[in-house]
């Protein structure tokens, strides 16, 4: 057994071999054996433990997530009612009870969305574009579909999964900006085309895509692209394709084929928000061309060109 990690709380949590994972169907492993949890108030209970691993909950939070504002009257002994059917699914010692509450003993590594979380924050951080390409890959990867899907979703589940969803894309953004950095235009276009289906009204894609079509030769086909974008934004929302992607149609209306060094201007990301996503289905499963993908590398580059942010 490795060494305990230590807690947000002070006290080491002990790596159980316990991993949850929440970024689509919820699945739990314990040293690889899977666990069934059927019972939908458990499952919110293990949910907001685990995204909280390694710090301890209080009991009204708790109550919260498995009953909203619906509370029982005795809040307490109905949590703890709930805590001792969880512990008999993962075990008396996988759950503590603490002063200020109850907290899952579990490595945050091992909940799937605080790796994916701490490998966006490593990402972000590396001044090596390589290393930067493979920490996006592993959190990418990660994804199975849209997250909590089996679980409850109160409030405060829709809002987390919007905001996870806004960092996902943003974060295959990125390394799609690396992979048009790097010259490998032509391998980002089916996946850039399956994501402008899957995302139709996210105009920071199609951006990516006009490039990716433009430095490959293939004018005619990016032209024809943004049309149908046009048509779609006059259509569903009426308006027309933000400034930057029109710079991108103004600059292939003029050239039959897009240099490397065309680097549109770029724009900050707004904040994530929650009614994105909210009553939207998204599909969120790897494309073709990412599985394609997984388990290369990525080449080196003095330069590394930025392709417009447009957000969404």
């Amino acid at each position: 057994m490795r060494e305990p990690v230590p807690a947000g709380d002070g006290d080491p949590v002990k790596d159980s071999g316990l991993t949850v994972a929440l970024l689509g169907p919820l699945e739990m492993r314990d040293s690889g054996t899977s666990i069934e949890l059927t019972a939908g108030r458990l499952r919110s209970l293990l949910a907001a433990l685990a995204l909280s691993a390694g710090r301890t909950l209080p009991v009204e939070h708790l109550a919260q997530v498995m009953w909203g504002h619906d509370v029982p009257v005795n809040v307490r002994r109905s949590v703890h009612t709930n805590l001792t059917r969880l512990r008999g699914v993962l075990g008396s010692e996988a759950v503590r009870t603490l002063p200020g509450g109850y907290r899952l003993d579990i490595a945050p590594d091992s909940v799937d969305v605080l790796r994916f979380r701490r490998l966006l924050t490593e990402a972000a951080r590396v001044r090596d574009t390589a290393a930067e390409h493979l920490l996006l890959r592993q959190a990418l990867e990660l994804w199975r579909g849209s997250p909590f899907q089996g679980i409850d979703m109160q409030e405060q589940w829709e809002a987390e999964s919007a905001y996870l969803l806004e960092s996902y894309l943003s974060a295959v953004e990125r390394r799609i900006d690396l992979d048009l950095a790097h010259d490998r235009h032509s391998d980002v276009i089916a996946e850039l085309k399956e994501l402008t289906v899957r995302h139709p009204l996210r105009e920071s894609l199609w951006a990516r895509l006009l490039v990716a079509l433009g430095r490959s030769g293939r004018r005619a086909e990016a032209l024809a692209d943004y049309q149908q974008l046009r048509e779609r934004l006059a259509d569903e929302l009426g308006t027309e394709p933000d400034a930057e992607i029109r710079q991108i149609h103004t600059y292939l209306l003029r050239t039959d084929t897009l240099p490397r060094s065309f680097t549109p201007p770029t724009a900050e990301p707004s904040p994530p928000t929650a009614k994105a996503f909210i009553g939207r289905a998204i599909d969120l499963s790897p494309t073709a061309s990412t599985l394609e993908r997984q388990g290369t590398g990525i080449r080196s580059a003095a330069a590394v060109a930025v392709v417009v942010w447009v957000p969404a």
